[in-house]
């Protein structure tokens, strides 16, 4: 592929200048595979012991808590993607990652717990609390991670990452051998699977830097205020769905479009992978760089999660009832709706990472609140008709525009046309060539006359 300024190689993972190790991106996609594979042997055991009801009510107590961590932690982790070109503020963003992170998710898990007792939240289990007490903590690693990545210490986050499916896989397999498995059990084990990445991060950076800077908190506050409405919209927009088809269908319904979501779920290590260790450069002092990065990963990521969810999507109505039980048969049609979006998803993450760098979060929420919009009419509208296949199509009718949206937001604020984010034959076989015989990758340009090509 030609870029249209100057004739360089636009190549998804050529470069000269700094490199990237592959090592980083097959670390973190073993890692995540293997996280996923036990999630999904967790989802299998509960499946077939709690049957769709009982995963249902489970789907919708971690559903809630998982919102509510989301809407506690202020997005602080893009006021660190914001400053982190700021060198002399990484030891305070450091610190005030885990102090704000455990303050703002205690206020939420709080507030959350209130509005339970006032029946507002649609489950009347007292297990929410148990689950809220994981709030604080989840709340803490997400941004530990964000700037785990920044130091692209990929290995923090990955250890983490296998550390909690371990944690709630293993004694779900104890339980169910001995006949135990329950929905109490299934929930306690979530909750201390959210806590332990906490306790992994705060072993792996010792000793923490413990200079709490509260001017820097302040502006940290501010810039992720700033984009906090959107970001609590985009994760309403992925979960939402889960409440209302619980609310308009059953919690039957719920457990066959869960298995859905988290059997697509496995679509996403390469793509997600890759946009971690991507990070770093993304944030980065040069800005043309990163545009560059940005543009030859998102044609990289479009050729792997299109590859890899079309396969799973032709091997759905065989996976899923070997898998989960003849009784989530049902899961299959839910998946096919659903897998636009699911590649929409793969491109949405790495985008806005981008994006952060133009400091125009309204534009950004905006976007994020007219998908949710969007996606709440069109459940609305379509769940009862479809149930489980309607959510799954009413979250593809968002997640692409969406996707479609910030892409060209991005190509215009870079001046890259938008053919040129589209793959052609010249990337695979240059991914694939270069996967097979080499053992580094890397996002930046090549140049020509002291000049990058966008």
């Amino acid at each position: 592929m030609r870029d249209s300024q100057d004739g360089a190689t636009l190549d998804p993972v050529a470069t000269s200048g700094t490199a990237l190790s592959l090592r980083a991106v097959s670390r973190t996609v073993a890692s995540r595979t293997m996280r996923l594979m036990l999630a999904t042997l967790t989802g299998m055991l509960i499946a077939r012991t709690l049957q769709p009801e009982g995963r249902g009510v489970y789907a919708v107590i971690a559903t809630t808590a998982g919102m509510t961590m989301v809407l506690g932690h202020l997005s602080i982790e893009k006021s660190q993607i914001a400053l982190w070109a700021e060198r002399d503020r990484h030891p305070g963003l450091t610190s005030n990652s885990m102090v704000l992170g455990l303050v703002l998710g205690a206020l939420a898990a709080l507030a959350a717990l209130a509005v339970t007792v006032r029946g507002v939240i649609p489950t009347a289990s007292p297990l929410m609390a148990v689950a809220l007490i994981a709030v604080p903590f989840g709340v803490a690693a997400i941004n530990l991670n964000g700037i785990a990545l920044l130091r692209s210490r990929v290995d923090i986050v990955n250890r983490g990452t296998l550390a909690a499916a371990l944690t709630q896989c293993l004694p779900l397999l104890l339980l169910m051998a001995v006949g135990e498995l329950t929905v109490t059990s299934v929930v306690v084990c979530w909750t201390i699977s959210i806590i332990v990445p906490f306790a992994l991060h705060m072993r792996a950076s010792r000793p923490l830097p413990l200079r709490w800077d509260g001017g820097l908190a302040r502006r940290q506050l501010a810039i992720g205020g700033r984009y906090h409405a959107g970001r609590v919209a985009f994760h309403f927009l992925l979960t939402l769905d889960v409440l209302l088809l619980n609310a308009l269908a059953s919690t039957a319904a719920v457990g066959i479009y869960t298995v859905a979501v988290t059997v697509l779920a496995l679509t996403r290590i390469p793509s997600d992978a890759i946009a971690q260790v991507v990070l770093p450069f993304q944030a980065g002092e040069d800005a043309r760089d990163a545009d560059r990065v940005t543009a030859r990963t998102l044609r990289l990521n479009l050729i792997l999660s299109a590859g890899v969810i079309g396969t799973l999507a032709v091997a759905a109505p065989l996976l899923i009832p070997l898998v989960y039980g003849e009784a989530f048969a049902g899961s299959v049609a839910p998946l096919w709706a659903l897998a636009p979006g699911a590649i929409a998803l793969a491109l949405i993450r790495l985008v806005e990472q981008h994006l952060v760098r133009l400091a125009r979060p309204i534009g950004m929420t905006m976007i994020a609140i007219c998908a949710l919009g969007a996606n709440v009419a069109l459940n609305l509208l379509l769940i009862p008709r479809w149930g489980a296949v309607g959510a799954a199509l009413a979250s593809s009718a968002t997640y692409v525009p969406m996707a479609v949206l910030e892409i060209a937001w991005f190509a215009r604020s870079a001046r890259i046309p938008m053919r040129e984010l589209l793959p052609r034959p010249a990337d695979v076989r240059s991914v694939r060539r270069r996967l097979a015989g080499r053992g580094r990758l890397s996002w930046r340009g090549r140049r020509r006359g002291g000049s990058g090509a966008r």
